[in-house]
């Protein structure tokens, strides 16, 4: 192939594409060290056929550029370390191919360039919905598969398991070792926070600091060990949601640490904090001031933000957010902070995204308390629409939803307390586009354990009812279901602790059905038979809801479509309740039995009344 090329620019140059870049220094170099080249690789019969290849080496803004793909633009930036070089792929097909760079008309370096066979029918890859469970998993605190990669020498933060908020060793191994007891569960996809190389000197375990993000962290394995992972859920029917971070990198980050301009970040100048006020986003009076310091400013020192604006930065985050899609054959995404990115650019990135794959879901954090500002978020929402603005994002958090249930269960109920927090919430959902892509959900990685928040396992029973039958798409945290705890005020090394048995020498090992506690026990087959029960309910995948005013704090509601119904009864208060059945009659009509799925028993509906015990869930398929 390379000596083709030298032949082809003997003969004739318009059979290449060369474009020249004017005003360049000259530094009397007879080879140019290209470093790094990213993306590295792309695929033929892309829709995002236009790539914009970042060649980074000492002063190589100074060569000249030549490739046997069409070059479009070349860019360069403040930093002579940088060149951009835009590639056209239409209508090529998979190969080596190259981009050289040249000092008066002499190659003085080159990088070979590879288009890939894409795999058939990747653009339109179904992508997680409603019909899923969505399984949490925070790796570095899950299992370690593999514990010669605790450390590696190149990166900062070595092993400390005595620190609650040192690097503990769990890896991608360790979750591809215990995919049995996750499906077991009824999991069908996993969400796994990020997994990109995060190389801060200290607490780089949650990785969302991230430093190369192209390049899965050695301490959780290799880029070539998370595609293993994504086949090995491919092979048992699940899914892979990716974490992705849009807002911010890691202070360590290879392209700051060399910067290639002055506006890749937002500049205050330096450093400028943010307010945390997501709601300036949204207000149509607020000030400018409130808006910039709440979307331009930083979270930390060590986590810069991006400036989505600079067409660079945005394009370099589309390409790889579609590159890892791509490559690891991904099912999903997951966008970390969502609303804190600039407006315009986040709703063109996620555009990109969902013009390359139709049927691809990517999921928001939105973290808001109010349904209409969340709903704000939403792909074609009609709040947004007041403002003329369309996200393109088509499943947002049900933080208003997580709010209630934090409190429903707990608090002393009133007008508009307990079983009514509930019902209020979704009372709103017609502030919603699509209510079935709402991530529903009563903890995660950055709130406190629902065990701690609700030690009684009679109220996580009730929870998980919920979760199991609510319109949306629900989301667990690891350990949940065998009862882990954690108090969010003691930081959040408490809310993300160890997973037992994920470790050589762990004194129990809970992933095995013999070596959990009876009350481990009790909480993992409870959630187990929900959320497997859920897997072929297309009446709660898809299905409509018609709930009924809470009364003496029992909470009754139904799912229905039109070939089933299900009717779900909490009570939750401390007394036993007496339901009169003729205030449902529009939801029981024609059905005079069911079954509780729960306690497995028949239920007569036949009568006037209906009998639940004290704090329990009733799960009543009507027959």
């Amino acid at each position: 192939m390379l000596i083709f090329a030298r032949i082809n620019i003997r003969v004739t140059c318009t059979m290449k594409y060369i474009i020249t870049l004017m005003g360049l220094f000259t530094f009397g170099m007879t080879h140019a060290q290209i470093q790094r080249v990213e993306p590295p690789f792309w695929w033929e019969g892309m829709h995002y056929s236009q790539v914009q290849v970042l060649l980074y080496g000492k002063n190589i803004a100074q060569y000249n550029v030549e490739s046997d793909l069409p070059i479009v633009n070349i860019l360069k930036t403040e930093n002579p370390n940088y060149l951009f070089v835009t590639v056209d792929t239409k209508d090529k097909k998979a190969g080596n191919y190259t981009i050289s760079l040249l000092q008066k008309k002499k190659k003085v370096g080159s990088v070979r360039y590879e288009l890939k066979a894409r795999r058939e029918g990747s653009a339109y890859r179904k992508s997680f919905d409603s019909s899923d469970v969505v399984y949490l998993i925070m790796p570095d605190r899950f299992a370690n598969g593999k514990p010669d990669n605790d450390s590696h020498p190149a990166l900062t933060d070595k092993l400390n398991r005595s620190d609650s908020f040192g690097r503990h060793g769990g890896d991608i191994q360790g979750i591809i070792d215990h995919l049995d007891y996750i499906q077991t569960l009824g999991a069908t996809a996993i969400w796994s926070t990020p997994l990109c190389e995060d190389n801060e000197p200290q607490h780089s375990y949650h990785t969302y600091a991230q430093t190369d993000v192209y390049r899965i962290d050695p301490r959780y394995g290799t880029n070539e060990e998370y595609r293993q992972l994504s086949a090995a859920l491919h092979k048992r029917g699940m899914k892979l949601i990716k974490d992705y971070v849009t807002n911010h990198w890691g202070s360590q980050h290879w392209m700051l640490k060399d910067l290639l301009c002055y506006d890749w970040l937002h500049q205050f100048p330096g450093y400028g904090q943010s307010s945390f006020r997501i709601t300036t986003q949204m207000d149509s009076n607020a000030s400018e001031w409130d808006k910039k310091y709440c979307e331009k400013g930083w979270f930390a020192r060590s986590l810069s933000d991006l400036n989505q604006a600079n067409p660079l930065v945005l394009n370099y985050l589309t390409q790889n957010a579609i590159w890892w899609i791509e490559y690891a054959d991904l099912d999903g995404l997951r966008v970390d902070t969502y609303p804190y990115n600039d407006k315009a650019g986040i709703a063109q990135w996620t555009k990109a995204i969902t013009d390359e794959y139709p049927y691809f879901n990517i999921m928001g954090e939105v973290w808001l308390t109010q349904s209409a500002q969340v709903s704000y978020w939403q792909k074609d929402s009609p709040i947004s629409a007041i403002q003329s603005y369309n996200t393109y994002l088509p499943t947002v958090m049900d933080f208003p939803l997580f709010g209630a249930i934090g409190e429903a269960f707990r608090t002393t109920p009133s007008w508009d307390k307990g079983m009514m927090q509930l019902y209020d919430n979704f009372a709103n959902d017609f502030l919603y586009k699509d209510i079935n892509n709402l991530l529903i959900f009563a903890e995660n990685h950055d709130t406190a354990r629902i065990n701690h928040v609700y030690p009684k396992i009679e109220d996580y029973k009730m929870i998980i009812t919920l979760l199991a039958t609510a319109r949306g798409i629900p989301q667990l945290y690891y350990g949940s279901e065998i009862a882990m705890a954690g108090d969010k005020s003691k930081g959040d090394g408490d809310i993300r602790q160890d997973f037992p048995g994920g470790w050589a020498g762990d004194a129990q090992n809970a992933f095995s059905a013999s070596g959990r506690t009876a009350t481990q026990k009790e909480y993992y087959d409870f959630t187990a038979k929900l959320f497997n029960w859920r897997k072929d309910k297309a009446v709660i995948h898809y299905g409509k809801t018609k709930q009924y005013l809470p009364e003496n704090e029992v909470y009754v509601y139904f799912r229905y479509n039109d070939t089933e119904t299900v009717m779900v009864v909490l009570n939750n208060s401390e007394k036993s309740q007496t339901l009169h059945l003729n205030r449902f009659a529009e939801s029981l009509a024609g059905f005079l039995r069911g079954k509780d799925i729960i306690s497995g028993k028949e239920v007569s509906l036949s009568g006037d009344t209906l009998e639940i015990s004290a704090k329990t869930a009733m799960l009543i398929e009507l027959k």
